[in-house]
């Protein structure tokens, strides 16, 4: 479903970026939904078609818009356990289970989180990201679990997105991860772009790619023999890069426990306790929880903040550590 909307710049002094004409003119859009738009050739200055965002803009230019829709004939509301730890007219924040995808892609149409929110929330959902994308502001991978915040309109949508875009979201994880990572607190700032090996992976780059930045600290090393060591972790995000603490840790040395894409590691111990094995070979994702996520309420201006109790399966996992290591 197309949309196209024309703008006459009346009120412009001297010139003005398209991109920032065209935030202004159209409220329901962050800038970067707008770059992508103006970018994919739908903008048009005077029936001529422009590409840039940073073009500019001049008294009585004639600013066409064509707002592309995704179809969404393959998606379908379904009935699927959430759970919904906050809500109110603008906002929903969800607890993800790790094994469940955000929203639908190749080979998964029907069993995601946007096709449970689908059958709550119904059309009460922002629209920002495409229809397919019904009010997700961000994503957590599928085997990650934890905090999700999902808008209900495109106001707060927007507002949200810019908060990410600006850095200013406050997000913690806790992660379990092989060996002891050094120093033992810290901060990775490196660019992270598509691995040239595998196109589906990320990798650290010297050259190309996004900045991206993870703050670490140690909370404790379980130092036994008869384990490999672990440490449990906790890390903070200046950036929000695809896979970022999976590929920062990996990176360093220290992959998650259970990642079974950037963390692949055989235990070589000639005497391993055969319960930790049984419990690994059992746990069946990375062992990463978003378990805090903080940022102004969209209309109420007030910093919120929103934890998450660990899930089971990582909670178990701890508990044998700490009681093997007591």
């Amino acid at each position: 479903m197309n949309k196209t909307i024309t703008f006459l710049a009346k009120e412009v002094n001297n010139s003005i970026r398209l991109d920032k004409f065209l935030t202004e003119k159209l409220n329901d859009y962050t800038r970067s939904a707008i770059k992508k738009i103006v970018v994919s050739g739908n903008v048009k200055i005077n029936n001529k078609t422009i590409s840039s965002p940073s073009q500019k803009v001049r008294i009585n230019d004639a600013v066409k818009v064509n707002l592309i829709q995704n179809k969404t004939d393959h998606l379908r509301p379904k009935k699927i356990k959430i759970d919904i730890i906050y809500e109110d007219k603008e906002m929903a924040i969800i607890d993800k289970p790790s094994g469940l995808v955000v929203h639908p892609g190749a080979g998964n149409k029907d069993n995601t989180l946007v096709n449970g929110l689908l059958y709550i929330f119904k059309k009460n959902l922002s629209s920002l990201n495409g229809l397919s994308r019904p009010g997700i502001v961000h994503r957590i991978d599928k085997e990650t679990s934890g905090i999700l915040v999902v808008a209900k309109n495109n106001f707060s949508h927007a507002n949200l997105s810019k908060q990410f875009s600006e850095h200013t979201i406050k997000r913690k994880y806790i992660a379990l991860i092989w060996g002891v990572v050094r120093p033992l607190k810290g901060k990775i700032v490196t660019l992270i772009s598509r691995s040239k090996k595998n196109r589906q992976l990320m990798s650290v780059s010297e050259h190309s790619g996004k900045k991206a930045i993870t703050n670490y600290k140690t909370l404790k090393v379980f130092n036994n023999k008869e384990i490999p060591k672990i440490s449990l972790i906790e890390c903070t995000l200046d950036t929000g890069r695809t896979h970022q603490i999976r590929v920062h840790l990996t990176h360093k040395g220290n992959p998650l426990i259970g990642d079974k894409k950037y963390g692949k590691r055989k235990l070589q111990f000639k005497k391993i306790n055969k319960k930790f094995l049984e419990m690994l070979s059992n746990f069946d994702r990375q062992a990463l929880h978003a378990q805090s996520l903080g940022f102004k309420h969209p209309t109420k201006k007030v910093f919120v903040n929103f934890q998450s109790k660990l899930p089971k399966d990582f909670k178990k996992m701890l508990d044998f550590l700490e009681k093997l290591d007591s």
